[in-house]
């Protein structure tokens, strides 16, 4: 009897241990999934950038206040348009922006992790290079604001004439979305709805500000 009854205790103890074990490797996969949807770490230093704009803003009589840099070599479902201060020597403000769908559907997140570039009529493409912000519109986007934009580099001459402007877009959404990607439009360097009206409060006090956008 006894004997049986050690028997049933060491059963018992045996699958205990087999379904903790069990518990704990379920338990590790899961946290191993969740790590690998964790959005990457972007570590990237744009000091020359900082450097080089500032130059560029005296050179140029352009405001030396605040500037843009939009990087289109990070992925799009994280933010990536950057508001410079250059008193203050730091990033002020980061929104989320879509860049050109190039020969993909527009409205997808086909290249979300490789933009294409170019500055070709009807390439539906974003183009780098430094541009002026000039005049503020009216659009059809978002809350009706759009800001013009002039390329001044031969990588982005055709901005004007490709109607290449600051606007916002419903579509783009307020906080990172990474694994996703935001929508792709046709060239335009395009914000979200709240975005925008941030935006918007700084270009009315800050004119001929400097935009550049580069994929690093």
């Amino acid at each position: 009897m006894k004997k049986m009854f050690f028997i049933i205790c060491l059963f018992l103890v045996f699958s205990c241990t087999k379904e903790n074990k069990v518990t704990a490797i379920s338990e590790n996969k899961h946290k191993n999934e969740i790590v690998s949807e964790e959005k990457p770490r972007v570590e990237i230093n744009y000091d020359n950038y900082y450097k080089e704009a500032r130059q560029f803003c005296k050179n140029n009589n352009l405001n030396q206040n605040k500037f843009i840099l939009i990087d289109l070599g990070i992925h799009s479902g994280l933010k990536r348009f950057f508001i410079y201060d250059f008193k203050d020597k730091k990033i002020s403000k980061s929104y989320m922006v879509s860049h050109g769908c190039g020969a993909n559907e527009w409205g997808r997140t086909s290249s979300k992790t490789d933009a294409s570039i170019s500055n070709e009529f009807d390439s539906h493409c974003s183009s780098l290079g430094k541009y002026v912000i000039l005049d503020r519109g009216v659009s059809q986007w978002g809350i009706k604001v759009n800001y013009v934009l002039k390329g001044k580099e031969k990588s982005n001459s055709n901005a004007i004439s490709r109607a290449i402007v600051l606007h916002s877009w419903e579509a783009i959404p307020d906080n990172e979305v990474f694994p996703e990607g935001t929508p792709e439009g046709w060239g335009c360097p395009a914000v979200s709805n709240e975005s925008m009206k941030e935006i918007d409060e700084l270009l009315k006090k800050n004119k001929k500000v400097l935009m550049w956008i580069i994929k690093s």
